[in-house]
């Protein structure tokens, strides 16, 4: 199955870069595990520049906007996308707007600004980014009008999986409306959990500055008798960023995912585990993804907060708690430590890696919108560059697979057993 992807029309103006890459030549995705069920193989279009433009670069005037919450490299993106549009296609006007897509209601107190060389150019040294950003959705027909009224012709929206539902509505407000925009994705999450994609940017940063973190909580947990530290990651509903942080650090003692439901009680429940392993070693690190365990604190009634997303009880200082209480019934001397790095993780500068992947995707965006390409993702799927229809990543997420190899190796390095049970 071969995922097309939609153009605006013909392309009729020469490309001044070479090398370009046929429509016709697309790379195939691996047979994958969604929810348990394995999916057909389906072929993705290739990424990159193309002989013939829609747009004529001169006459062009695009747009990008940051959405959602703060990841590493989002400063990068915005540079490398203004200087491959700039330098090799010869757009003179690229816009920022301001505070996500709240920036593009008409009625928004903040309206684009142009970015230029000066502007970018030291950007990537800096966390965050420099155009803010917002959560919650704008109507599409709203967004259209300020988009038509600036007289944009390519909107690159950069963010997750509410972020592409909404650029996915604005590209079929614009064809509805008959108005060439060309909208192109550019997949953003520290969790890495967008579907298909095999890696966002911003997620290996992460990965890294959260093994700094554990690094010093395992120091905490050995330094006293029957040290416990508990190290809270995010990962709504995935759990990448738990399980490569403690394959990274390789000392954790517990890993808890939103995929793996966990009892605490029992003789074979965590708590139970637990107490072995402080016999054993006389110390303990725990780390948990921000969705874990929501069988023990999610809210009662279902909530969604500004992005659409379910709010999530908090299973950290849970935890704490009845561990704590634990502990002390016990009777035994313990110390206890419970540590959330997860905002000082999301608002840093990118590494080396997520640097260049950051350059690698906003270069092959750039490419797309000037080919006309619209309603998709540029992605990164066994480290091919592809396109993605932007509907094919929404609705449903990547999860961490149980049975699959990364788990696997989690329970290798940890030693705790594939379940937690009450029984």
């Amino acid at each position: 199955m071969e995922a097309r992807i939609r153009t605006l029309g013909t392309a009729r103006f020469p490309s001044p870069l070479t090398t370009p890459v046929s429509d016709g030549v697309c790379v195939p995705e691996t047979i994958v595990r969604v929810d348990g069920d394995i999916e057909p193989c389906t072929t993705w279009e290739v990424a990159g520049p193309r002989e013939r433009l829609f747009f004529e670069p001169g006459r062009l005037r695009a747009a990008v906007v940051t959405c959602g919450g703060l990841c590493p490299g989002l400063n990068n993106v915005l540079r490398s996308l203004f200087l491959h549009l700039h330098h090799l296609y010869g757009v003179h006007e690229l816009l920022g707007v301001r505070y996500g897509y709240a920036g593009l209601d008409p009625d928004s107190e903040h309206p684009p600004i142009p970015l230029t060389r000066e502007s970018v150019g030291r950007i990537h040294r800096l966390g965050g980014t420099v155009l803010g950003t917002s959560r919650g959705p704008v109507a599409a027909e709203r967004m259209l009008a300020t988009l038509r009224r600036l007289e944009v012709g390519a909107l690159f929206c950069v963010g997750g999986d509410g972020t592409m539902r909404g650029a996915h509505e604005l590209s079929e407000a614009a064809r509805a409306a008959g108005y060439p925009l060309a909208v192109v994705g550019i997949p953003k999450t520290i969790d890495n959990d967008i579907l298909h994609v095999s890696r966002s940017f911003g997620f290996r940063t992460a990965v890294e500055a959260a093994r700094e973190v554990l690094d010093s909580a395992h120091n905490e947990a050995t330094s006293t008798r029957n040290g416990v530290s508990i190290v809270k990651v995010m990962g709504r509903e995935a759990g990448f960023l738990a399980a490569e942080t403690a394959l990274a650090s390789q000392d954790a003692n517990f890993v808890l995912v939103p995929e793996v439901p966990f009892a605490l009680g029992g003789p074979h429940g965590l708590l139970a585990s637990l107490d072995q392993r402080l016999e054993y070693s006389a110390h303990a690190l725990i780390v948990v993804a921000e969705g874990a365990g929501q069988e023990h604190v999610g809210p009662s009634t279902p909530e969604k907060d500004a992005s659409g997303n379910r709010v999530l009880g908090d299973i950290g200082t849970f935890l704490k708690e009845r561990i704590r209480v634990h502990l002390k019934g016990r009777g035994i001397p313990f110390s206890l430590r419970y540590i959330d790095p997860s905002y000082s993780i999301r608002s840093r500068p990118a590494n080396c890696e997520d640097a260049i992947l950051c350059d690698q995707l906003a270069r092959r965006a750039a490419d797309a919108a000037l080919a006309g390409k619209t309603d998709l993702v540029v992605a990164s799927v066994h480290d091919v560059f592809v396109h993605l229809p932007l509907e094919s990543v929404t609705g449903r997420k990547r999860c961490l697979d149980p049975e699959g190899e990364p788990w696997r190796s989690v329970l290798a390095s940890t030693g705790q057993p594939a379940r937690f049970a009450a029984v």
